[in-house]
């Protein structure tokens, strides 16, 4: 069953926001409109959001303004829509602190399972509820998504926690770009070369200046986690 969240869909199609909000609202979610970027804003402020499903063309303010601004105070999730080919939109998007992306035009399914995906992540509910995760300096708690280095707590969105978690469950193994974006979105379909990459730059800098260190890139194959760098 669909958990029940709220969401943030920021969307200045009338049309697609009406059909979206009520396929949503239709399947237990509380879904709260918001049709230009200045409104959205304003919305996030009000309460606390699950899940905010954000256009990137928006009147007044654009979508990948919007979701740095949210990113400066939030880890909610945040999935971008983008127009079909717009892959700088998408990379720029995930740079700027994104955790996922659609592309118009998808199916309400999708999206349902999109967001349903990210509130039981955010929540921890598809985290077994074991003890911690430890590779070398790193600590990973499962159960409470949170994560350390050297003692220090690191601030991650959910895709980059569900991302080191990956690399630390396979700590010396090489892993590929797909099967990163399988690990971490379940599905590499419609993925492009460069979301991953963006996602483990990403999850570098959260790592400091240790971070290049301890997540090797193997050029031409993927990345790997080194336990103990030299």
């Amino acid at each position: 069953m669909t958990p029940s969240a709220t969401v943030l869909l920021v969307e200045d199609d009338e049309r697609l926001a009406t059909f979206t909000a009520q396929y949503l609202s239709e399947r237990g979610l509380l879904v709260v409109h918001a049709a230009d970027g200045d409104l959205a804003l304003r919305e996030f402020q009000k309460r606390t959001f699950d899940v905010v499903v954000l256009d990137v063309m928006l009147p007044n303010r654009d979508g990948l303004t919007v979701c740095k601004t949210i990113r400066q105070t939030s880890d909610v999730p945040i999935l971008l829509v983008t127009a079909r080919g717009e892959e700088t939109d998408r990379v720029l998007g995930l740079e700027l602190g994104a955790d996922d992306y659609v592309v118009k035009p998808f199916s309400p399914r999708e999206l349902l399972a999109r967001v349903t995906a990210f509130v039981r992540r955010h929540r921890g509910e598809l985290l077994p509820k074991t003890s911690e995760l430890r590779v070398g300096r790193l600590v990973a708690a499962r159960s409470t998504m949170t994560a350390s280095l050297d003692g220090e707590a690191l601030t991650l969105s959910p895709t980059e926690f569900q991302l080191l978690l990956r690399f630390m469950e396979r700590p010396g193994r090489v892993l590929s770009r797909d099967q990163l974006l399988e690990l971490v979105k379940g599905s590499a379909d419609e993925a492009f070369d460069r979301a991953i990459d963006v996602q483990v730059s990403r999850l570098r800098q959260k790592l400091g200046d240790d971070g290049a260190g301890l997540i090797k890139t193997i050029r031409g194959v993927g990345y790997m986690l080194v336990a103990d760098p030299k």
